[in-house]
């Protein structure tokens, strides 16, 4: 069994879902924002894009970042228990995805047994997403109950008559994590939750980055 690793069309979507154990690693290569899901919980997002369905780090069916979240990484994969009164977890894989075949691709495992490298890498982002949806409520409740969770609005001006509105977005407020007192600090530090806030913040000038490509795609000089 072999799949195809490159950019398939599960990749075509504008946000991608992130956890914080990948924040250092996005925040290199795309702004993160916070929103609510349709349960009204906050999760983080990478922006990918500015139209619904559009990945402007992908380009003739590959990835031009150096990072890819993990949640589209996964490729056809997910995690699922390995029967069904058991507690162990599994990676299962979707035969009917088009990615899966016999003929191209990565191969799953090596000629005389065990995981391949690229099986390996599947399963630690598969791991990573497990882990990191069980730690982001938490991390994102003691970030709001210090005040940290700001709405952001952002209006993106292409040309004259090309503008975006970004709304419905939250990002860590400077202002608010500037004025935060010691103990709060100390508290961020000692749960964890520290690095990821700072990473959240400093990924937003990667916006210009997301402007220019898309500015690259319309012809807009």
């Amino acid at each position: 069994m072999r799949v195809a690793a490159s950019a398939s069309s599960a990749d075509d979507v504008n946000q991608a879902l992130v956890v914080p154990a990948e924040f250092e690693e996005v925040q290199r290569e795309f702004p993160i924002f916070i929103r609510k899901d349709q349960d009204g919980k906050f999760v983080s997002v990478a922006l990918l894009g500015l139209d619904k369905g559009e990945n402007l780090f992908v380009d003739s069916g590959r990835w031009t970042s150096r990072y890819v979240p993990a949640t589209l990484a996964r490729g056809p994969f997910f995690l699922g228990l390995r029967d069904s009164g058991g507690q162990e977890l599994a990676v299962h894989v979707d035969l009917d995805d088009p990615r899966v075949g016999n003929d191209e691709g990565e191969p799953l495992f090596r000629e005389h047994g065990g995981n391949s490298a690229y099986l390996d890498h599947v399963t630690s982002r598969l791991h990573m997403i497990h882990e990191g949806l069980a730690s982001a409520p938490g991390m994102f409740a003691t970030l709001d109950e210090l005040g940290l969770v700001q709405p952001i609005e952002i209006d993106v001006q292409l040309d004259e008559g090309t503008c975006y509105q970004l709304r419905s977005m939250f990002t860590i407020g400077m202002e608010q994590f500037q004025a935060l007192p010691s103990d709060g600090i100390e508290r961020l530090h000692r749960s964890g939750f520290l690095a990821p806030a700072i990473f959240i913040r400093s990924s937003l000038p990667n916006l210009n980055r997301l402007v220019e490509l898309k500015k690259r795609k319309l012809g807009i000089g």
